[in-house]
């Protein structure tokens, strides 16, 4: 715990069980360390992705052997693909025990590599300190990863090493000057040519010296659309963040006939369908790096400007007329939601938004909403939204968080809720609720599944019996409504803008 704090690690999200009690006990004999409580580990992974976004280093997580890391997994996907570094410490049993395969034994290992950039068991209890500072400096190699430490526990009851000293860290390497160059000539030739931006260029240190290229040489400016964190509205220049489906992205990237990436990859479909490509750009696209996902894109992108003549300053701010206020007797509409919120959102709030189906509509209004961050789906592995809002709020307790979630994602992680209203935190859930997995009745037509019958159709509903979020709210501590007209949600969502800790508001839509 000393060489974690030494190492910038603050903050743990845990689930611990018998053989993590060593470090619990820690928590009393070493001041320092955050340690917050989740009901399920897949909380505390989403958290710990959550905060890594907002503050760009990590927090440790803390789970309970193999089955604790499996429950842990699937948010620890989304946080790989966010690039978000997390030090993710897994207890394991005694050295001796694990010679009985008692039936918590798993092969820890095994499970950590899909999702984990560097996987390490202790060997020694002398070598704690050494392994410790060792996973916190391979979770925060550029562009950020999972790191996965394995303590046996008794490597943790025994006589151990010292503290590690404080590892440097690594910045991002710079792309070599031929690339540079390279992309200075296919902005020269006057075809048709988009920046796709990703990882750190997705925010105003990267947009903006992009948008400046933009203005100078026509072309457009992308944004990848998984990645980890926008800074959005306020009238900031932002990129044009790829659709979801593809053919609305395909239709977006249609003229182009070069794409230079920045921290990015060529842009691919989220699902294969029956008769299509996979990629979205067109055939002909000639695709240029920048920079890689492991380098500095914003350095890049300042290099590629001086190589082009191309003045850099702060970009001029766009006049984004906020959209008209929808009619106070009107039933809930994603559409009417995103209006609310553009109106209602306050400067520097953080959105994290896990609602395909109903998130288009909202995030289009929420270009005119003052300047915040979004926080969106990375990995598309469901139940990140809530999580990620508890990590982004324990990162930054004096900025209002908002967590757009669909009724159906929310229910894999709804323990959220309860780590919300025992830390306090400033977040305002705003639960879609179209008692449906909405997105699938589109993807059962694009997979060419045919026609929804009835039974198929049961697999997607979420009544008999619907969801009360209302009751599971409070049930976990935290105050909540349910809204069912505009009028409704406004006064909520204006009355939970004003003040601050935990609110649930259940939006009942068309």
């Amino acid at each position: 715990m000393r060489t974690l704090l030494a190492n910038g690690v603050d903050t743990c999200f845990m689930n611990p069980g018998t053989s993590e009690m060593q470090f619990v006990s820690a928590l009393d004999r070493v001041a320092g360390m955050r340690a917050v409580l989740c009901l399920f580990e897949g909380v505390c992974a989403g958290a710990a992705d959550g905060f890594a976004r907002m503050t760009g280093r990590p927090a440790a997580t803390l789970l309970h052997l193999g089955p604790g890391l499996a429950n842990g997994l699937s948010n620890l996907h989304n946080a790989r693909k966010a690039r978000s570094p997390v030090v993710n410490i897994v207890g394991q049993h005694s050295t001796q025990h694990l010679l009985h395969d008692a039936p918590l034994t798993a092969d820890i290992e095994a499970l950590a590599r899909p999702v984990s950039g560097h996987v390490r068991t202790v060997a020694r209890a002398a070598d704690m300190g050494r392994e410790a500072a060792a996973v916190v400096e391979a979770a925060c190699a550029a562009p950020g990863q999972v790191a996965t430490l394995i303590v046996p526990a008794d490597f943790s009851w025994s006589d151990g090493g010292e503290p590690a000293p404080v590892q440097p860290r690594r910045s991002p390497s710079w792309p070599p000057a031929a690339r540079i160059q390279e992309a200075a000539t296919v902005l020269r030739s006057g075809e048709p040519t988009g920046l796709l931006l990703g990882g750190r260029t997705l925010l105003p240190a990267g947009f903006e010296p992009a948008s400046h290229l933009a203005a100078a040489t026509g072309a457009r400016v992308f944004g990848s659309r998984n990645g980890g964190r926008y800074g959005r509205g306020g009238g900031q220049q932002s990129p044009v963040r790829l659709p979801y489906f593809p053919e609305a992205a395909e239709a977006v990237l249609a003229a182009m006939k070069h794409l230079i990436l920045v921290e990015s990859q060529p842009p691919i479909s989220f699902f294969g369908y029956p008769g299509r490509r996979s990629e979205l750009a067109p055939p002909d696209c000639q695709f240029n790096t920048l920079a890689t996902v492991e380098e500095d894109g914003v350095a890049a992108l300042h290099a590629l400007a001086q190589e082009c003549g191309v003045e850099l300053g702060a970009a001029p701010l766009l006049p984004v007329p906020q959209p008209e206020w929808p009619e106070s007797s009107a039933a809930l509409t994603p559409d009417a939601i995103g209006r609310i919120l553009a109106h209602l959102l306050p400067e520097g709030a953080i959105v994290s938004e896990e609602s395909v189906s109903s998130g288009e509509p909202i995030l289009r209004h929420l270009l005119s909403a003052p300047a915040h961050d979004l926080l969106p789906v990375t990995g598309g592995s469901i139940g990140q939204g809530l999580p990620v809002a508890v990590g982004a709020a324990v990162a930054c307790p004096h900025r209002k968080v908002i967590a757009l979630e669909a009724d159906g994602s929310g229910m894999y992680t709804p323990q959220s809720l309860w780590t919300m209203a025992r830390e306090q935190l400033d977040v305002t859930v705003v639960i879609l609720a179209n008692r449906r997995y909405r997105i699938l009745d589109i993807e059962f037509r694009r997979t060419g599944a045919g026609e929804m019958g009835p039974r198929a159709s049961e697999m997607v509903d979420l009544t008999r019996p619907e969801l009360d979020w209302v009751k599971v709210s409070e049930g976990l501590g935290v105050q909540a409504a349910r809204t069912a007209t505009v009028a409704e949600f406004a006064e909520r969502f204006g009355a939970a803008m004003r003040q601050r800790g935990p609110m649930l508001i259940e939006a009942v839509m068309e």
